[in-house]
């Protein structure tokens, strides 16, 4: 059995613990036994990609997966002690599909390795989508807390989250770390990346721009003006919509329609 299937399984362990227990209101953490190990195969999978290529393996599914990766270290590093632990019900699935994709289409080859600044800018890249992303996640937390609390609709669901303001200061938590590196990253990508028209990224570098101000735009407008609930949440959403169509829309047409791989 290959390492992204038992991977992939001891995430849909750590999944059963997680739900299980916040059915019962008492989650303990014997949900990290799987979700550790979870973890540190999923790395393993990637450093085995990048010893068979000899290179930083980053195409469209490999991406996607270190997103999957970075989204479940943050979730356990953040929530072991019980905040928002209800993240990892929906975290964990997410980063299993995202190895089992990367196990299946296997490993591109690129023309010549990337040199150390582009590979500075990638990582970057890819640690700020994980972030936001679950920025994301908790955004829509935030929005479902809301709606079941307007409703007087108290399911268990709910006593795994923190309380309404401790999960939106949770969120806005999330977004500034997040801000910051994918601040970092287009700094570096206007740094080290050469030749945008040649490379077929104007668009990308558009829509990541747009991401950055809509999310530089939700914080300003929660410091100056306290914004919250529904309308912090359609901010999140809408910039993470762009940050996705940035990052993963353009990868998706120029890898995998358009057969660029360089």
């Amino acid at each position: 059995m290959s390492l992204s299937v038992i991977s992939a399984l001891l995430y849909a362990l750590a999944t059963f613990l997680l739900a299980r227990g916040v059915r019962a209101d008492s989650p303990g953490r014997h949900w990290l036994w799987a979700a550790i190990p979870a973890i540190a195969l999923h790395a393993a999978v990637h450093w085995q990609g990048w010893q068979f290529t000899g290179t930083t393996d980053l195409h469209f599914f490999a991406a996607l997966s270190l997103v999957g990766l970075g989204m479940a270290t943050l979730t356990v590093a953040g929530t072991a002690t019980g905040t928002a632990r209800a993240l990892g019900v929906v975290v964990f699935p997410l980063a299993a599909v995202m190895l089992l994709a990367y196990g299946v289409y296997g490993h591109t080859i690129r023309p010549e390795p990337l040199r150390w600044q582009l590979l500075m800018h990638a990582w970057l890249a890819l640690l700020s989508y994980a972030t936001l992303s679950l920025a994301a996640v908790l955004a829509i937390f935030l929005w479902a807390q809301e709606r079941a609390l307007r409703r007087r609709d108290f399911h268990a669901w709910l006593r795994a989250l923190p309380p309404l303001t401790e999960l939106e200061t949770l969120l806005f938590r999330t977004i500034t770390v997040g801000f910051v590196l994918l601040t970092g990253t287009l700094l570096t990508g206007a740094l080290y990346v050469e030749n945008l028209l040649a490379q077929h990224i104007v668009h990308h570098t558009v829509l990541s721009i747009l991401s950055w101000l809509a999310f530089g735009a939700l914080l300003l407008g929660r410091w100056r003006r306290g914004w919250r609930g529904a309308l912090a949440v359609r901010w999140t959403l809408t910039a993470m919509a762009l940050l996705a169509l940035a990052l993963f829309g353009s990868k998706y047409v120029l890898e995998l329609v358009l057969g660029r791989t360089g």
